[in-house]
C-alpha cells in the first residue's frame, strides 16, 4: 500500500524549497522502499534546484542518504527488510560493456526505480535528485542503489559516502592511482577536495598541497591531512606548487572546482607524465583552450573522475570499515545536523562558505 511522508521540493528554477506530501508507492520488481535516518546537503543538490541539471521540476532533493529498507519488490535477493545500507546514484547494470568487461565502476546503464513518486496534493511525478529522493521520510529506489554496511556506523556519516566524500576519496585512490610517496596537489577545499586530500593521505602520499581562496577551507583542509596550503588569491598556484615539490610539480593534482581556468592550472601543475584528475563538476556553457603541443609535451594522464570510479558494493563496507577502526574520521566532515525545514538555510550557508557539510537528520 502506498505511504505518504514528507520531503523537501524544488517546484521551480530558482524557487525556495518547500516541505510537500509525498506519495511513495510499494516497490516493484528490483525496487526497494527505505526509510531514511539522515542525508547529507550536496551542492548537486543546488545546482537541481538552480535548474543547473535539468529543467524536470518538480525535484524531491537529497541524495547523499542512509537508512533501513522498510519493504523490497519481487527479484530482490541482494538487500531485504531491515538491513541498514547507503544509498548510490550508480546502480550497475551488470551487462553493458563495461560491466562484462570487468569494469563495473565505468558502466553504461545505471539504472533507477521504474515507478515515480507523485505529489499527494496533484498527483504530479517527482524526479529523484540523482534517482535517490532523500530528503524525505522514506523514499523508492531500485534495489541496486542500496549498498549494506555495517549497523555500527552512524547514519549521519554514512550518508556522505553516497556522493561528495566517495567522489573525493576516489579521485585520490580510484582515478588518481595516489601511492605510497607520491606528491599530490588538490585545487578547491569543499567537501569533495577534502575527501581527495583524506584519500591522498589514506594512500599514503608523502606530500599533500591544499589549494584554495579562502583561508577558513584551508584551515579545515590540514586538519583533513593536507601537508601545505596555498591561498590562489595571495600567490599563482602553479608556481606555489612546482616550489613545495623541488621545481617539478605534483604527481596527481585532482581539480575539484570544475571551472575552465582551475583546470588549467591543475594542467601546469603537475610533473612531466603526471597526472590530472577532474572531479569537479562544470556547467554547460564551460569550454577548456590548451596549447595541443603542451598536452603532447607533458605526456601523463588527464582522467575525469565519475563519482570516484567506485563501485558501491566494494567500497562503501570498506571505507565504513576503516572510520569504525579510527583510520578515516568521517565525522570531521559533518558541520551541522538540521531537519528537514532548514535546507533552504543549509543552502545559503553552503554557498557562503560556512559549512562542510549540513547533515539533515530524520
Amino acid at each position: 500500500m502506498a505511504q505518504e511522508v514528507r520531503g523537501v521540493i524544488a517546484p521551480g528554477k530558482d524557487e525556495p524549497v518547500r516541505i510537500e506530501t509525498v506519495v511513495v508507492p510499494d516497490p516493484g520488481p528490483g525496487e526497494a522502499v527505505v526509510r531514511i535516518q539522515a542525508c547529507g546537503v550536496c551542492h548537486t543538490d543546488l545546482h537541481y534546484k538552480q535548474g543547473g541539471i535539468s529543467d524536470d521540476f518538480p525535484f524531491l532533493l537529497g541524495h547523499e542518504a542512509a537508512g533501513v529498507v522498510e519493504s523490497v519488490g519481487d527479484g530482490v535477493t541482494d538487500v531485504g527488510p531491515g538491513d541498514f545500507v547507503i544509498l548510490n546514484w550508480r546502480a550497475v547494470c551488470g551487462t553493458c560493456r563495461a560491466c562484462l568487461r570487468g569494469r563495473p565502476w565505468y558502466c553504461f546503464d545505471t539504472h533507477n526505480a521504474k515507478q515515480k513518486m507523485t505529489l499527494a496534493s496533484t498527483g504530479q511525478e517527482l524526479s529523484p535528485a540523482l534517482g535517490i529522493g532523500a530528503f524525505a521520510e522514506k523514499t523508492l529506489v531500485a534495489a541496486g542503489q542500496c549498498t549494506k554496511v555495517d549497523p555500527a556506523v552512524s547514519a549521519q556519516v554514512a550518508g556522505l559516502l553516497g556522493c561528495g566524500v566517495m567522489a573525493g576519496i576516489g579521485a585520490a585512490i580510484n582515478t588518481g592511482d595516489v601511492g605510497r610517496g607520491d606528491s599530490v596537489a588538490v585545487i578547491g577545499c569543499g567537501g569533495v577536495g577534502d575527501a581527495a586530500i583524506a584519500g591522498s593521505r589514506l594512500a599514503g602520499a608523502a606530500k599533500i598541497i591544499a589549494v584554495d581562496i579562502d583561508d577558513r577551507k584551508l584551515e579545515t583542509a590540514r586538519s583533513m591531512g593536507a601537508t601545505h596550503t596555498v591561498n590562489s588569491r595571495e600567490s599563482d598556484p602553479v608556481e606555489a606548487i612546482r616550489d613545495l615539490t623541488g621545481g617539478f610539480g605534483a604527481d596527481v593534482v585532482i581539480e575539484a572546482v570544475g571551472r575552465p581556468e582551475t583546470y588549467r592550472q591543475a594542467f601546469y601543475a603537475r610533473d612531466l607524465a603526471g597526472t590530472v584528475v577532474l572531479v569537479g563538476v562544470p556547467t554547460p556553457e564551460m569550454k577548456l583552450e590548451l596549447p595541443l603541443l603542451d598536452v603532447f609535451g607533458r605526456g601523463g594522464s588527464l582522467k575525469s573522475s565519475w563519482y570516484g570510479d567506485c563501485l558501491p558494493s566494494r567500497d562503501f563496507p570498506m571505507l565504513i570499515d576503516l572510520h569504525l577502526q579510527g583510520r578515516l574520521d568521517l565525522a570531521a566532515f559533518v558541520t551541522e545536523t538540521i531537519q528537514l525545514d532548514e535546507v533552504e538555510k543549509a543552502f545559503e550557508r553552503m554557498h557562503r562558505g560556512d559549512v562542510l557539510r549540513s547533515v539533515v537528520v530524520l
